[in-house]
């Protein structure tokens, strides 16, 4: 049986275009410290490029690691949780889920980059309202087939890291207010 978080391949291609909006937006806090270091751009431009219909599904799976494992190649917390961003966007064409892990990762980083607590809370919140504003209908409605955070075992909106601390709580956000 197909995990309810997989989405169908037509809702995939939906959603993989807002995914890697959501991670191109802080991209440039990766590309600062890793500034030849291409695989989350790459991974992104695969995302938007899966959600043309230009890349078929099985070969975006076998590559969907690649973005994210650029994380390694950074030190500072913002940089890693942008490459995570992009990690999650390419893994899209995998499990729509992703999307919304995407979504997370950008507001993580955000906050990790603002200088101060008073920053860091105003970023996310300023991320998460960009976040829903570009949100289509057939995305929002993609994205609201999801079941809720915890809910399901089957994928990434099971109880595990993305279900936890800033990630959990930017991703309950998000869900609520796509209905």
């Amino acid at each position: 049986m197909t995990s309810p978080q997989a989405l169908s391949e037509t809702d995939r291609r939906l959603v993989a275009a807002w995914a890697a909006d959501c991670a191109e937006r802080v991209l440039p806090l990766f590309e600062q410290e890793a500034p030849d270091d291409d695989r989350p751009r790459d991974g992104i431009a695969r995302a938007h490029a899966f959600a043309r219909g230009e890349l078929d599904a099985a070969g975006e799976i076998r590559r969907r690691f690649v973005a994210g494992r650029a994380a390694q190649s950074v030190t500072s917390p913002a940089a890693r949780a942008a490459a995570w961003s992009a990690g999650q966007a390419s893994g899209v064409a995998h499990m729509g889920a992703h999307a919304l892990g995407a979504a997370a990762y950008a507001v993580k980083a955000v906050t990790l980059a603002a200088p101060d607590v008073e920053g860091a809370a105003a970023g996310g919140a300023a991320e998460i309202a960009w976040q829903l504003r570009h949100l289509s209908p057939p995305v929002r409605t993609a994205l609201a087939r999801l079941p809720l955070l915890g809910e399901d075992s089957s994928g990434p909106l099971c109880t595990g890291l993305l279900a936890s601390g800033a990630l959990g709580e930017a991703m309950r956000t998000l869900q609520a207010g796509l209905r």
